[in-house]
């Protein structure tokens, strides 16, 4: 049995998922009614359950071990990170007004939107302070994230070096759990397909390809607009020949690894190459493949307002700018491992009064369409942080006077 799930775990994910998708579908319109969708609600339910755990815990140990050296050094290169995260997660917002999807759920789409930026903003405080332990069972996001900063930032100063390793034991322990979880993925996307092709027909991948060309739609405009806006702004020059070189050394690799973690050896040998400061880099590039998530903040915006969209909830403008600061917060926070933006959907379903349940739904639909989403989502992040990196110290090279070469 070892040998066949290490066989079985040594095939690319994305042919693994291929093949479910495509034996579900298959299965779905000549052999409808049998039990197969079972696989799917297992599935849906082994993500709903490691979530919250995995969203509190990695964001307890990453600030309970963050460094306190960075200071004014890589204030430039944070600052970058951040706003290009947010501004992704705003350009996903316009998309989805402008486009709006709307998704096919297993049940009966019903819920209560909020009356306006009072009540949302009321709910919004309430959820942040709800006890920790009824957050994380009863999946609260907001109360997770908000309680998880709070110990996060507590135990940072109080706690010893032996705590903080075992705090990071713990995250990694939850993130090997969540990688077991999705090499399931195959047989639980295939139930998924299945039940939706069986119940639905072919017509269910229309929904999916338009929901699928505003995310694609918007990953592009940040990657190749907004982005090099940002360079070309920062370094008063054409940005495009380094997007280019960080799209060919980095991006293309990432798109198949589908990890931003994964891809940090890549991202520093391409950091050497432009002769970068290696005491700079060795902090800028990991402390990217955590906090400059683009492809995750434009995820985590256009499923949410997809869901919303499909539950008749009307989304106005300050909403709109709250769920983009919150989807910036969330795609901070997201895991490393292939598909891992998806699993803070509810955390921006939570803020527009969107229950879990619908909000995992959409998680899951992420997963039939993460074949090109998270690759791409994956590679926009990860060259991204090699393009602010050089950014921040090309800004200063070109201060004292230094020639800059792409």
């Amino acid at each position: 049995m070892k040998t066949i799930w290490k066989k079985y775990c040594d095939i690319n994910l994305v042919i693994r998922i291929l093949v479910g998708l495509i034996i579900g579908t298959v299965l779905g319109l000549f052999v409808p009614g049998i039990s197969l969708g079972v696989l799917g609600d297992v599935f849906v339910g082994a993500l709903k359950a490691i979530a919250p755990i995995l969203v509190f815990v990695l964001v307890v140990a990453s600030l309970a071990s963050a460094g306190s050296g960075i200071g004014k050094r890589f204030r430039t290169v944070i600052t970058l990170y951040m706003v290009s995260t947010f501004l992704a997660a705003f350009v996903a917002v316009i998309a989805s007004k402008l486009f709006p999807v709307v998704l096919t759920f297993q049940e009966a789409a019903e819920g209560t939107p909020p009356n306006g930026i009072g009540e949302v903003l009321y709910s919004l405080v309430m959820n942040m302070v709800t006890n920790p332990i009824k957050s994380l069972a009863e999946a609260n996001y907001i109360g997770i994230l908000t309680w998880a900063v709070i110990l996060g930032l507590a135990l940072k100063h109080l706690a010893g070096p032996g705590t903080k390793n075992t705090l990071q034991d713990i995250a990694d322990a939850a993130t090997k759990a969540v990688q077991w979880i999705i090499n399931f993925a195959p047989f639980g996307i295939m139930g998924l397909v299945y039940k939706s092709v069986s119940e639905n027909g072919l017509e269910i991948f229309t929904q999916y390809g338009k929901l699928l060309a505003v995310l694609v739609g918007c990953m592009l405009t940040i990657a190749l607009i907004v982005d090099p806006l940002i360079a070309g702004i920062c370094l008063r020059r054409n940005p495009y020949p380094l997007v280019f070189r960080c799209f060919r050394d980095s991006g293309l690799t990432a798109f198949f690894t589908r990890s931003s973690a994964a891809n940090i050896p890549v991202n520093m040998a391409l950091c050497e190459k432009l002769g970068l400061d290696k005491d700079v880099y060795s902090v800028s590039i990991p402390l990217g493949a955590t906090i400059n998530m683009d492809g995750a903040a434009i995820t985590i915006t256009v499923m949410s307002l997809a869901v919303a969209n499909t539950l008749g909830i009307s989304v106005d403008i300050p909403t709109a700018l709250i769920l983009s600061i919150i989807a910036t917060l969330g795609a901070c926070g997201s895991s490393g491992v292939a598909g891992g933006s998806l699993l803070l959907i509810p955390m921006a379903c939570s803020l527009l009064g969107i229950s879990n349940d619908y909000a995992m739904q959409a998680v899951a639909i992420g997963f039939i369409i993460g074949v090109i989403q998270d690759s791409l989502e994956t590679a926009i992040n990860s060259s991204g942080d090699v393009l602010f990196a050089a950014t921040a110290e090309f800004m200063e090279w070109r201060k004292e006077g230094k020639e800059i070469k792409f």
